[in-house]
């Protein structure tokens, strides 16, 4: 059976297949963990939890081996959960809050440090990207100096998704240089002239990556954690350095497979060097609620660029809105809520935070083979906001 393409870098896909069966009984374990802040656990214990219920349902009816959860409520008070188990080869529990890859969450982190130094005038948001990357965007239908910034963090520029051509098979223990990246996308015309419409492509954050390198003269890497991360004080996040496979602190092992009649396997060592700017970063749930809640308090952009990051357009007819490298999605209780979500071989992470202070980042330890278990997924993020 062909390979499945490398999925690391979207918010969501659109998987077709057959829903998987559950996991044997030892994966579907339930834990619930309550912060030093939480109510008693008497009064938790006096109602079902919906939260961990939905997180049980995920391994016990959609067949993932673990979820895992942070829930902040708009006081500041947090509950972390666990469901399934941390290793199916051992059956050892879920790491609380455990790291994982968080996929293209990374473009948010992205998409700050550029409007960061659009903040400081080194960037400006409608300048074409040959202002910055001089000849390096052309190919059939493409044009560096007709695509602009903008653009790119608000994916209608028109450029080729290289993910379609990378399976997971050729990736777990290769490097590529984002580089390499554009090389494979640009053997693809545009898909659209630039600006006609959206369409989700990873190739817009390489570039935006390399647009950061070149006008501050450092990597990536390190702008990411003086701008981001050390700023707000995340303390379990970072971008992998090249040639890093591991995961550092406790962690899920991370599954794959390509269909719903395959076996799981063993991706947990992985290089991710095929997300760079666009899917390459590990953190926890916490920390990306710490990140999402900083984010739309203004602790980490101007209001200017804050506000520019939040003009969206729609996402096909999902209800969801994409800005610059942020989405909005809809609440069954009212409103919104912000976040991105991502997807890497291994693991699928959904979650955001609303403007009230509310936060929830949900992780499951396998990308599912079908969609309505994504959906389900997303579910149990609007169940936590919405409680």
């Amino acid at each position: 059976m062909r390979e499945q393409t490398w999925q690391g870098l979207r918010p969501s896909r659109r998987h077709q297949g057959v829903r998987r069966t559950a996991l044997a009984a030892a994966v579907a374990v339930g834990v619930m963990t309550i912060g030093a802040l939480a109510p008693p656990a008497a009064s938790a214990a006096a109602r079902p939890d919906t939260v961990q219920q939905g997180l049980n349902a995920l391994v016990h009816k959609d067949g993932l081996p673990a979820a895992l959860a942070s829930v902040k409520d708009r006081d500041g008070r947090t509950r972390t959960y666990t469901a399934g188990v941390g290793d199916l080869a051992t059956g050892s529990k879920v790491p609380v809050d455990g790291q994982v890859r968080i996929g293209s969450n990374t473009k948010t982190f992205t998409a700050v440090v550029v409007l960061q130094l659009v903040g400081e005038g080194k960037i400006s948001l409608d300048a074409p990207v040959d202002t910055y990357l001089p000849g390096l965007v052309r190919g059939d239908g493409i044009d560096g100096r007709h695509i602009t910034v903008r653009q790119l963090l608000q994916h209608t520029s028109g450029l080729h998704d290289y993910e379609g051509d990378i399976d997971v098979a050729s990736v777990q223990h290769r490097y590529f240089d984002p580089r390499d990246l554009l090389d494979i996308a640009f053997q693809h015309k545009a898909d659209f002239a630039p600006g006609a419409k959206f369409e989700y492509s990873s190739t817009n954050y390489v570039l935006a990556g390399l647009i950061v390198q070149r006008v501050t003269g450092r990597p990536l890497a390190e702008e990411i954690d003086q701008r981001v991360i050390k700023r707000i004080g995340l303390r379990h996040t970072y971008f992998p350095a090249p040639g890093d496979r591991t995961i550092r602190e406790p962690h899920p092992k991370g599954y794959h497979r390509d269909s719903a009649d395959e076996p799981l396997r063993d991706l947990t060592e992985l290089d991710p060097s095929a997300g760079w700017a666009a899917g390459q970063m590990i953190s926890t749930n916490s920390d990306l609620n710490q990140f999402f809640t900083a984010l739309l308090a203004g602790r980490l952009l101007p209001a200017a660029q804050l506000a520019q990051m939040r003009t969206t357009v729609p996402v096909g007819d999902t209800g969801a809105r994409y800005g610059l490298g942020i989405m909005s999605r809809p609440l069954s209780c009212g409103g919104v809520y912000w976040g991105h979500g991502g997807d890497i071989p291994g693991y699928e992470t959904r979650g955001g935070a609303t403007d009230d202070g509310r936060a929830v980042d949900i992780a499951v330890t396998s990308i599912p083979t079908d969609e309505a278990v994504t959906q389900h997924l997303e579910s149990v993020v609007d169940t936590a906001l919405c409680r």
